[in-house]
Parts: structure tokens; C-alpha cells; sequence
């Protein structure tokens, strides 16, 4: 099975984050695991831990990590049969996480990578999870108009209208995670904004590369929910690449 949201979310960021209740951090489903054995991707790190008495595999965003470490993290999504390409290899189950801590978790840590930056998983070009929702970072993008295209910040505020119908979109890929539920899950922008939205997730079958300015053209969609707080306002799914 192939991911997400997640993307993945992530997929995904890879999905809108919610807060804790619970401002003590007391009730956070707090895990904490000993590192086994530890493989390393172009764009993820994956670490076989032991939990009291049961081995289980994590896949995080990038990072340094050695045997006998102990890490903690909450909530995760977890995939079974899950095939990596970049391994040739399919896991039994593999629980994707935005990162891990060094510390017990809190209410305003849950899954903080171990070097304090925030780590998402679509920043990477190879395996998949679909980012949390709304935390992109809005980039200095410029695109030309065309005629037969809408901005990000004309479909956001005119969501309703749009739900539905097909559309095109011309932009600047700035994150790509393929092979997602056999979907590759791209980010565009376009340089416009409507209050604060300007990331527009979307999936395809075809091939981009973080850089690329490309026209997509797709249904949109509103209020993707995939679950573990991976929620999408507004999306374009199944889209072609002009």
C-alpha cells in the first residue's frame, strides 16, 4: 500500500493541525522507543525501535539518528504493506511521523525533530506523506497570467464556485512526493494570496520537479479530510500537466 495524508501526508505536509486540549500535556499519547537499527534515504530516515517489549518501524523526515538512541513521539499514521521504492523493499507496517523528540512530548512539542526545525516529509522527492495543511512557507513567486487560467488566490476565495469543476492553474511547483496511493502529491504556488492561503495541494500522474513552472489542470475539491488532523481546505486532484 502506498500512501496517505500525507502526506503524507502527508503525505503531508505531509494536514489543519490541531491544538491540544490539554495544556499540561499530561494526556498526549506519549511513546518512547529505543533504536534498533537505523536505514537512511535520500529524503527519509528509518529506524527500527523497540517499545517495552514489541519492534515496529518509524519513518521521519531526514535526519542523523544511531542505534541505542531514545526517542518519543505521539500520533503517527500507520501504513501496512507499505512499498518503498527507493529500498526495493515492502514493510509489514511502518508508522509515518513529522518527527521525533528527544524529550517527552508536551502539548506544544508533539513531534519535534531532534535539531528543533520543523521537518516535513514532502520536502523530499521520494517517499510519501503529505504535509500538515496551512504550513507552507509562501515563497517569492512571480507567474505571468494566462488567459484561460485562475490564480490560488481567485480559487481559494471563490472556493464554492469552483467545487466540482475543472480548472487550470499556472504556478511554481515548490514541494513533490510521488508515488502517494499511486498518486504523486505536488505544492504550488503562484504568488497570490487570499488572507494567508496561497499553497495549493494537488495530485497527479505526472511528473514534476520542485522548480518547475507548470499549468495544472484538474477537479477541485474542498474539505479533503484523511484523517490524523491531514485536512485540506481546497484541493486539485487527478490533474494533468500542460
Amino acid at each position: 500500500m502506498k500512501i496517505t495524508p500525507l502526506i503524507i501526508g502527508l503525505f503531508a505536509a505531509i494536514p489543519v493541525c490541531k491544538s491540544s486540549p490539554f495544556p499540561d500535556g499530561k494526556h498526549i499519547s506519549n511513546h518512547k522507543v529505543i533504536v534498533e537499527d537505523v536505514i537512511q534515504t535520500t529524503s527519509y530516515t528509518y529506524l527500527y525501535v523497540k517499545e517495552n517489549d514489541s519492534l515496529k518501524w518509524l519513518a521521519i523526515p531526514s535526519m542523523q539518528a544511531n542505534k541505542g538512541e531514545t526517542y518519543f513521539y505521539s500520533d503517527g499514521l500507520p501504513m501496512k504493506q507499505f512499498e518503498s521504492k527507493e529500498l526495493h523493499r515492502t514493510f509489514d507496517e511502518v508508522l509515518f511521523l513529522g518527527g521525533v523528540s528527544q524529550e517527552p512530548i508536551g502539548s506544544n512539542q508533539a513531534n519535534v525533530p531532534k535539531d528543533k526545525a520543523h521537518a516535513s516529509i514532502t520536502q523530499g522527492t521520494n517517499e510519501p506523506y503529505v504535509r500538515k495543511a496551512n504550513q507552507e512557507t509562501k515563497k517569492d513567486i512571480k507567474i505571468e497570467a494566462q488567459k484561460d487560467c485562475i490564480t490560488i488566490a481567485e480559487l481559494f476565495s471563490k472556493k464554492e464556485l469552483y467545487s466540482g469543476k475543472t480548472v487550470k492553474i499556472k504556478g511554481q511547483v515548490t514541494k513533490y512526493s510521488p508515488e502517494i496511493m499511486n498518486k504523486n502529491w505536488i505544492h504550488l504556488q503562484d504568488g497570490t494570496d487570499d488572507h494567508g492561503k496561497f499553497d495549493l495541494v494537488i495530485t497527479s500522474s505526472g511528473s514534476v520537479k520542485p522548480g518547475d513552472v507548470v499549468v495544472f489542470e484538474g477537479k477541485i475539491d474542498l474539505n479533503k479530510d484523511f484523517g490524523y488532523g491531514y485536512f485540506f481546505e481546497v484541493m486539485m486532484e487527478d490533474a494533468g500537466v500542460k
